[in-house]
């Protein structure tokens, strides 16, 4: 295949660019970038995003065509970083309901209950994959995917076309935010957490005024059945606070 450099130039060689960028923001996207979604409808989707955003960031480009092709090709590859750290940022926040449903499911004695996650196509606690079925279903039911598009607009300011990559600042927006999608997992399993250290408490007690009592057998059905009565009381909650999270987060390039 011979690549003519001339004819790549104006609006052919901008939608190209941007077809990058959006391509590698939907290829991680939750739920959109999965293994079960088929790769034709994920590459339509890019395309059509792709011809909706071009007109508007193409003055973000520069107007001389690429000399070389190395250019050219540092250049794509510019610009699909930018949209791997979109499309990562989104998956780094869906992570939190993983790790708020792996320590809910350990407190509840559910972690021994696995399950096979749809959308990675590996094994994970029951709570984990229902917390991040539900959220990936709110996002899309309270129009919070549309933030992921206008983050890929603006990810022009932060990392613009034919520029250096600030390689320090995508470094620090990364950390920054696993720690804070971290921080939030526990946060949303602090409920159960508190719950079963009264009950662990409770029952060490109970286990030292009637050695003779199996304290295994009375305590897990205990956890199990107070376990859920708690996730169906916060559950509500535990969503917004995801939802809010996630809504501030992504409009950091907004």
């Amino acid at each position: 295949m011979t690549i003519h450099l001339p004819a790549l130039s104006g609006l052919i060689l901008t939608y190209m660019l941007v077809f990058a960028r959006v391509g590698s923001m939907v290829m991680l996207l939750p739920a959109i970038g999965e293994m079960g979604v088929p790769s034709r409808v994920r590459l339509v989707l890019a395309l059509a995003i792709s011809f909706a955003l071009t007109p508007q960031v193409q003055a973000n480009y520069p107007a001389s065509e690429p000399a070389t092709f190395l250019q050219l090709a540092l250049l794509v590859m510019q610009e699909v970083v930018a949209g791997i750290l979109v499309g990562a940022m989104a998956r780094i926040i869906m992570s939190a309901l993983q790790v708020a449903g792996f320590l809910i499911a350990t407190q509840t004695g559910l972690a021994y209950a696995t399950t096979v996650d749809p959308t990675q196509n590996t094994q994970g606690a029951v709570v984990g994959n229902f917390l991040t079925l539900l959220g990936t279903t709110l996002v899309f039911l309270t129009n919070l995917h549309h933030l992921a598009i206008g983050a890929i607009a603006g990810s022009y300011k932060l990392i613009p076309p034919g520029g250096h990559l600030p390689t320090a600042d995508m470094a620090q927006l990364v950390i920054g935010l696993t720690s804070s999608s971290f921080a939030l997992g526990f946060q949303l399993a602090a409920p159960f957490l508190v719950f079963s250290f009264a009950v662990y408490c409770g029952l060490g007690v109970l286990a030292r005024l009637m050695p003779q009592l199996q304290i295994f057998f009375v305590a897990v059905p205990i956890n199990i059945m107070c376990g859920f009565v708690i996730l169906l009381a916060v559950v509500g909650t535990l969503m917004s606070v995801f939802l809010n999270f996630y809504a501030a987060q992504m409009a950091v390039f907004l």
